[in-house]
């Protein structure tokens, strides 16, 4: 037998590349809000320059993501993947040059950009590499989002500002090391003779607007990315309205480590649950329960329904993912993944702009988490009508090639 070759890497390899590629997602997404402090003194930034600067990825995560099916259709998954990441490590890296909000700004918007191309190119990869294991390899991907997500948030104060003399820009630029890192992997050691027999004629790269599974996917995605994206931003301020700020750093890292477990439990049993609804009408039932516990509770209830919360979105995240490459044609499936992500983001941001109009008319706090609640129900509604078949034939030889 033959030593594997370069273009042949094994699936260990293959998954490895793959829950990389997921941390470079949010490597230095994240880095960014424990460094914000830095950023508001140093550049002199108002409330809402921050506020700008802090929702820019998400509107380009929207915008770009069609865009994405375009270089996709031009370059394949595995090539967008490269541009993307070495988008987000250069551009990343350079947003500490910044010497004003407006450099800063752009800079975001181009790293932002690199991860919109990614998001998309993923899923497709995915189908690509691991036909046959695509709630796994879907599973480690994800993981490895988390991973990324959590990692900045937990070295940057303690381990990263000592290790650059507390300066923001340093510690913006060392975060793009990994992803620089990351590229040089992806590019070295992927696979790229599944896509030497491409046809010439380009591939199909504009969603399909009028097939209800994109609007589908979408909104059941957008719901569970409200759910966690909207208690992130709100459940600061609803915890001082209570007058338990001592909750908020408690509340707020059982919200975002709670997804932790739930990456991990997936790796193992997501091949089973993939192509079954129930485990998306749980998600969304367990949401609405943990949000009705936030919003009735005063006490610990709270850090417990936080950290269910980040819990069940993780693992909606996960499932949801992984039906874009089981649900399309082998042809089709960046052009639904980049459908899924306009419509949920763009679902996620309504639903964060409604909550506050809410909370702002009623000056009641609590009522800020019904329309997460709506988000939730509705998650519910959706699940029962996704048809999921497995649309990729399973292949001879060893099921994990």
């Amino acid at each position: 037998m033959h030593p594997p070759q370069r273009d042949h890497p094994g699936p260990f390899t293959r998954l490895l590349l793959l829950w990389l590629a997921g941390a470079a997602l949010r490597l230095t997404l994240l880095a960014v809000p424990s460094l914000i402090p830095l950023i508001h003194v140093e550049l002199g930034l108002s409330e809402t320059e921050v506020g700008v600067l802090s929702g820019l990825p998400a509107v380009l995560f929207a915008l770009a993501a069609v865009p994405g099916s375009l270089l996709i259709a031009r370059l394949g998954a595995r090539a967008t993947v490269i541009v993307g990441l070495l988008l987000c490590a250069l551009a990343g890296g350079l947003r500490g040059a910044a010497t004003d909000i407006a450099l800063l700004d752009v800079t975001t918007v181009l790293m932002a950009l690199g991860i919109a191309f990614m998001q998309p190119a993923l899923p497709p990869l995915v189908r690509e590499w691991m036909p046959n294991r695509i709630g796994l390899a879907t599973a480690v991907y994800t993981n490895g989002l988390v991973v990324g997500e959590i990692l900045p948030v937990a070295l940057t104060i303690p381990f990263v500002l000592p290790l650059v003399a507390m300066s923001w820009r340093w510690g913006l630029a060392l975060w793009s090391l990994p992803v620089l890192l990351i590229t040089v992997l992806f590019a070295w050691l992927g696979p790229h003779d599944l896509e030497r027999g491409r046809e010439v004629t380009p591939a199909r790269w504009w969603p399909d607007w009028s097939n209800p599974l994109v609007w589908r996917l979408g909104a059941m995605l957008g719901a569970a990315n409200a759910c966690y994206f909207g208690t992130n931003a709100f459940l600061p301020d609803y915890l001082h309205q209570l007058g338990r700020s001592d909750l908020v750093s408690p509340a707020l890292s059982a919200l975002n480590i709670g997804q932790l477990p739930a990456s991990f439990v997936l790796l193992a049993v997501a091949g089973r649950l993939e192509r079954r609804v129930w485990p998306y009408l749980a998600g969304g039932v367990t949401l609405l329960m943990a949000l009705m516990g936030i919003a009735l509770s005063s006490g610990a209830m709270i850090i417990v329904a936080a950290g269910t919360i980040g819990f069940a979105a993780a693992g909606m995240l996960v499932l949801m993912l992984a039906l874009p490459p089981l649900l399309s044609t082998p042809g089709d499936t960046h052009r639904l993944t980049a459908a899924m992500f306009t419509v949920s983001y763009s679902c996620a941001m309504l639903v964060s702009v409604v909550s506050g109009l809410a909370w702002d008319l009623t000056k009641v706090a609590a009522v800020t988490f019904a329309p997460m609640g709506l988000s939730a129900v509705a998650l519910i509604a959706f699940a029962p009508g996704v048809a999921v078949k497995r649309a990729v034939p399973r292949m001879g030889g060893n099921p994990m090639d």
